[in-house]
């Protein structure tokens, strides 16, 4: 019988587990070529302005396959209601047999990303980060802050974005976590003061420039994950010293390498897989004067990894 797991239940078990060592276990078997994942689905809305991605894959040799439905619609936050929305498909891979429906409402989704932007920081931020700057206020920039403190060790923030109301509203809630919070409308504020910055809006225009970018600043990009999304100047991953991606595959169709690709900026080679860099040394950070980014368009392994241990945790349960 199909089993329906609902959202109180997940996020009583996503406590008990370890999101980052789950995620980098995917991003690995993911570069050593061990998963299958099909090209994104995803339909774009413009009346009132949304997105549905459906991701999906399976790791060979594994109990199990995945789908994954999620949405955003930005507009909902106006109607009282979240801007995330959607669920998983756990299936046996020996069988075909649904095994389980988790109604996760776009929180595992929003769950796995953040763990992949503390890993994109564990291995390619500066040995010291003295401030992380944030653009966008949303469920993202939230989360950013949040697990970043897993893999580095400063609460101080300044976090952007277009609407003051939000803005206040976000500060107010993150300084009751604890965070020293600063926002701002002004992105070179951020770029000036920062040596980590994280972009996490559905901007389909740059928002910082090549020439706001200093020595030793490393920059994680979230937020665009459709071919229409940017967030960075590309002339900003030519500068670079490192550009790592979650997918070379992916990021050769969305994101910010898709469009520096495009622009003439960069080419492939310049490229790296996060799990690559996750297993070779070599390939991280090395010195606190470079500059650095990771390009994350989110991959289905991710939701597969997530997706399995909550199955798990919640099977031994009942």
């Amino acid at each position: 019988m199909t089993e329906i797991i609902r959202l109180d239940k997940i996020k009583e078990i996503l406590k008990t587990l370890d999101p980052i060592k789950l995620i980098e276990e995917g991003f690995i078997a993911y570069s050593e070529r061990k998963v299958v994942v099909p090209p994104v689905g995803e339909m774009i809305f413009d009346n009132p302005p949304g997105e549905c991605h459906i991701k999906y894959g399976y790791i060979k040799d594994d109990d199990y396959y995945v789908i994954k439905v999620a949405s955003g619609f930005y507009d909902n936050p106006k109607l009282g209601l979240s801007s995330s929305g959607g669920l998983m498909l756990l299936f046996c891979q020996k069988t075909g047999e649904l095994i389980s429906i988790l109604l996760d409402e776009g929180h595992l989704t929003n769950i796995r990303t953040a763990t992949a932007g503390a890993i994109a920081a564990k291995y390619m931020a500066p040995s010291k980060v003295n401030r992380i700057g944030i653009f966008g206020a949303g469920v993202h920039g939230r989360l950013q802050p949040i697990y970043l403190q897993k893999v580095l060790d400063c609460k101080n923030i300044i976090t952007w974005g277009i609407n003051q109301e939000e803005l206040d509203i976000y500060e107010k809630d993150m300084e009751e976590l604890g965070f020293m919070v600063e926002t701002t409308q002004n992105p070179e504020t951020i770029t000036s003061s920062c040596n980590l910055i994280v972009t996490c809006t559905p901007s389909k225009e740059p928002l910082i420039f090549a020439d706001q970018i200093r020595k030793g600043t490393h920059i994680t990009a979230i937020g665009s994950d459709t071919p229409e999304k940017q967030e960075l100047d590309s002339t900003i991953l030519k500068k670079a010293d490192r550009l790592v991606v979650d997918s070379i595959g992916q990021c050769l169709e969305r994101g910010e390498s898709f469009k520096a690709i495009t622009n003439g900026m960069i080419t492939k080679e310049k490229m790296i897989e996060l799990g690559k860099v996750i297993v070779n040394k070599k390939l991280q950070r090395a010195s606190d004067k470079e500059i650095t980014v990771v390009d994350l368009t989110g991959v289905a392994v991710q939701d597969i990894q997530i997706t399995k241990a909550t199955w798990y945790n919640y099977s031994k349960e009942n």
